[in-house]
């Protein structure tokens, strides 16, 4: 099978940890060490959030009070290859009879697009409600609450396109293990004859690795995070873990805006565009949700099969 496998920003930076390299470096091993398995048996593409690293990023580029803010998409293509190199390197260190290429990957976004007018995506550290709004007013950021934190949003249009899509094709043909669409890739507008220009953007990495995985005519779409399942009534006394289940069913309850409903919006895009399946779960059950033994496994028609989520 063709699997693309989507880990979340903060695989690599959990929340409340130093954001220090060492930090990352150990939790790609983390990762490597979850989709290696997967990538024994399977032709695989593995994509990365990067929400916390792109605003450690903007941060320290402050340090230098002469110079401009790097724009979001420069700083976007500054963490697909710093991520990306962390985990090609684990990768070809845990699989050393395959190939792997970690690849700089636009992705096309419409100028008009209404994200832009409306900041909604996670970047950078958390702060307290008064922190944040401090930052705001002397940074001109917009904030947002966060769980129980507060962080800064920018704008989060909608992948249209993977710029990159045919170079991705290329290497899946000839057996590498392709990292890409890191971040959800680095955001760009068409021009009228086809010229390409970055913008203000973050995309969001789970919508980015669903139309990735529709392109590619994946058979399966893995979005893997730090819980276990979809929870049914989260944050009430009968919440409870939500194991298989049909796309249809999932779209009619309400989730998250900013955490767990762009994921469970990616899983349904993919299989309701033909895909088999789309797992979400958490990170260390990857070839398990894969199995379809755990995790919230969502398809595009009911199934009779017992609920998976532990």
């Amino acid at each position: 099978m063709l699997v693309v496998v989507a880990l979340g920003g903060n695989a690599l930076i959990r929340r409340g940890q130093r954001a220090d390299a060492e930090v990352q470096r150990r939790n790609a091993q983390t990762a490597v060490d979850s989709i290696a398995a997967i990538a024994q048996r399977h032709d695989l593409v593995v994509t990365h959030g990067n929400g916390p690293q792109v605003g450690l990023l903007a941060l320290q580029s402050e340090a230098y009070g002469d110079a401009a803010p790097y724009p979001l998409d420069v700083l976007g293509a500054e963490t697909e290859g710093m991520l990306g190199y962390m985990l090609e390197q684990g990768l070809r260190n845990a699989l050393p009879e395959r190939q792997v290429a970690a690849l700089l990957t636009q992705v096309v976004v419409r100028a008009d697009d209404p994200g832009f007018a409306s900041p909604s995506k996670p970047v950078g550290p958390v702060y307290s409600r008064e922190q944040a709004q401090a930052l705001a007013r002397q940074r001109n950021w917009s904030v947002a609450p966060d769980g129980d934190a507060w962080r800064r949003v920018v704008p989060s249009p909608q992948p249209q396109e993977v710029v990159e899509l045919a170079t991705i094709q290329l290497l899946l043909d000839a057996g590498v293990l392709v990292i890409c669409t890191g971040g959800g890739g680095i955001p760009v507008v068409a021009g009228a004859h086809g010229e390409l220009r970055g913008v203000e953007a973050v995309i969001d990495k789970d919508l980015a690795a669903a139309l990735l995985a529709t392109r590619l005519h994946a058979d399966a779409l893995l979005i893997l995070t730090d819980v276990a399942a979809v929870m049914r009534d989260w944050g009430t006394p009968t919440a409870s873990p939500i194991g298989a289940v049909a796309a249809a069913e999932l779209r009619a309850m309400r989730f998250a805006g900013g955490s767990m409903g762009p994921k469970v919006e990616a899983a349904c895009r993919f299989v309701e565009a033909g895909g088999a399946m789309a797992g979400i779960g958490a990170l260390g059950d990857a070839a398990a949700i894969l199995d379809r033994n755990c995790g919230t496994v969502v398809t595009a028609a009911p199934t009779r099969e017992p609920a998976a989520a532990p």
